[in-house]
């Protein structure tokens, strides 16, 4: 019989992490622990990637329910057959610790030539929303690192001032040498979007995710119709539950690309199905990480190899704590390397930190 357990454990930011929403500066984490009765030391873990303010089950009743769940599983009840899709985080915890678990906990759930540690992923640079000088060190910490792909969060800022921010990029680097993309968390009005667009068109910029607020399709199928900057999908995936659903939307708002956030939109399986949808389209895609630690990132990135992605992939979000879960994660460059020489350390979820049974 499998038993389950929680460890929660909070996390600090190295800097504030902030976009158009507001500013983190820790963010709490619920790692689900399962292991078979006859064998505590092997553990398969999972981790609920919540996000506050984001994730479409950062509600009233979440803990309440992810205490349920594993209460059914601790009184002997087999829920691997069942979808907890209204409860994303917990879907994509219950999945992977599953997997890990049926891995004999070795982490490893997709192997292949990158958790071989012979082929990386190329992934983005992520420049979060500060002052104007602010952002500029970052934007220089990662071209000094070897970043050719450099994503900007935008809108929280005069935008003036972060159209300023892409011009000097563009005088040092052609689009050739240098991917720019953006990120506006929604930051733009109905009516302010097409002159953003516009502006931004003229730098070059490779594509804008979510330049307006999600549940507004009418208006996004619109702007994708006309913006001179190719338009991807992000805040307005989460919560769409179901294959019809999601494939109305997408033949809907027909945007150029989509983003899959496998902790925020239910785990591997809910994002093989936005995957299936977009290709059937002709819509294009890349895979972002979602703040999670080392346990929910290596997941993504492993699952993301295999698909074959050809485009920066977000992936770049695993050096964003204070501390972290040591992991054979590595980042060189622009490029991320699964190192399999070296072991996890699991300390500070098997033996730290809040632990529930």
């Amino acid at each position: 019989m499998i038993k389950a357990k929680i460890t929660k454990k909070e996390f600090g930011f190295k800097r504030p992490a902030t976009t158009s929403r507001g500013t983190l500066l820790t963010k709490q984490v619920f790692f689900i622990v399962l292991h078979a009765d006859d064998n505590p030391f092997v553990t398969g873990i999972g981790e609920c990637s919540l996000f506050p303010g984001l994730s479409a089950d950062d509600v009233p009743g979440f803990e309440e329910t992810l205490h349920e769940i594993l209460a059914r599983i601790n009184s002997g009840e087999d829920i691997t057959s069942e979808s907890f899709a209204q409860w994303p985080s917990i879907n994509f915890a219950l999945e992977t610790a599953y997997a890990d678990l049926m891995c004999n906990g070795s982490k490893v759930l997709f192997p292949s030539e990158f958790t071989r540690g012979n082929e990386p992923i190329p992934i983005n640079g992520l420049i979060w929303m500060d002052d104007k000088e602010g952002m500029r060190r970052q934007i220089a910490q990662k071209l000094d690192s070897g970043f050719r792909c450099l994503k900007l969060k935008i809108g929280a800022i005069d935008f003036e001032e972060e159209l300023g921010l892409l011009r000097w990029l563009r005088m040092e680097f052609s689009a050739s040498d240098l991917t720019l993309r953006a990120d506006a968390n929604g930051a733009f009005g109905v009516e302010q979007a097409p002159m953003a667009l516009d502006r931004l068109a003229q730098l070059r910029i490779h594509s804008i995710e979510q330049p307006i607020r999600p549940r507004q399709h009418e208006e996004m199928a619109k702007l994708c119709r006309t913006s001179p900057v190719p338009i991807a999908l992000d805040e307005e995936l989460i919560g769409i539950i179901g294959l019809e659903k999601k494939k109305r939307l997408l033949e809907c708002i027909r945007p150029q690309y989509i983003i899959i956030k496998p902790g925020l939109l239910g785990g591997i399986c809910e994002s093989e199905e936005w995957i299936s949808i977009a290709d059937a389209l002709e819509i294009g895609w890349w895979v972002t990480s979602s703040l999670e630690t080392n346990i929910g990132l290596s997941v993504i990135a492993q699952w993301t190899f295999t698909k074959n992605a050809r485009l920066h992939q977000g992936l770049s979000t695993g050096n964003l704590f204070e501390e972290n879960i040591p992991s054979p994660l590595t980042l060189t460059g622009e490029n991320l390397y699964y190192s399999p020489g070296t072991t996890w350390d699991l300390s500070l979820l098997l033996h730290k930190g809040k632990q529930n049974d």
